[in-house]
């Protein structure tokens, strides 16, 4: 579909959380390096690094996005390079670096709130994300955005069923929609699926199951501040 839009053409705009609002993927990087030298005696870090991301494209049907399968897939990895030599001590190292990412500080993305304040009297905003209920459900508390979107869905999976579901229930045309996110595969090729518009704003850390080649003919932000001047 073609790009070309402007600000008359749209009604709701729509927000990936995570590494479009504030950060997230910070965090897990920081916990993988954590997880690759506790499996140093096992397996070297290239190949942990592999058997994880094995594990979690495994689970992702099972235990879906987020924290707790993040960790549940390190618990399998650990147990599996080391033949189940790692002592239990150890995989409680895991659950209680689990703890902490689910406990760490909000922190805003540049931007996010003046953009927000801006635009909330011109149109309907609301967010659209993927992982644990409860987990993104308190950072949205805790991020002092929430008061600012008419509805939020955290859903399972982004995929053009749920988009064109979440935007009938909105009641709005595909083509009066868009959505803002970091993620190529998650926030604009589903989208583009269903006939709305989408802008990719790309964060400096991006997992690699998110990873897909950008659709050229969508525009692409350095920070959520310039859909200011793209919108205008």
């Amino acid at each position: 579909m073609s790009p070309r839009w402007d600000s008359s053409s749209i009604e709701v705009i729509a927000f990936d959380a995570d590494d479009t609002l504030w950060h997230s993927e910070t965090y897990f990087v920081l916990t993988q390096d954590r997880f690759t030298a506790l499996l140093a005696p096992w397996c070297d870090p290239e190949h942990t690094t592999e058997r994880l991301l094995n594990r979690e494209r495994a689970n992702l049907a099972a235990f879906g996005y987020g924290v707790k399968g993040f960790a549940l897939s390190m618990i399998e990895t650990a147990i599996e390079a080391s033949e189940g030599a790692i002592p239990s001590g150890a995989l409680g190292e895991i659950v209680e670096w689990a703890r902490e990412m689910m406990d760490h500080p909000v922190r805003l993305l540049d931007g996010v709130v003046e953009t927000l304040d801006e635009l909330a009297g011109h149109f309907r905003l609301v967010v659209i994300t993927k992982g644990d209920l409860l987990h993104q459900e308190s950072k949205l508390a805790a991020s002092g955005l929430a008061d600012r979107f008419e509805a939020v869905h955290i859903v399972t999976e982004k995929d053009p069923l749920t988009y064109g579901q979440i935007i009938d229930g909105l009641g709005v045309a595909a083509n009066r929609f868009l959505m803002v996110g970091n993620s190529a595969r998650s926030d604009i090729a589903p989208v583009l699926a269903v006939g709305g518009y989408a802008v990719h704003v790309p964060h400096d850390l991006t997992w690699e199951l998110e990873r897909v080649e950008h659709t050229p003919d969508v525009p692409v932000i350095g920070h959520l501040g310039d859909l200011l001047g793209l919108i205008r």
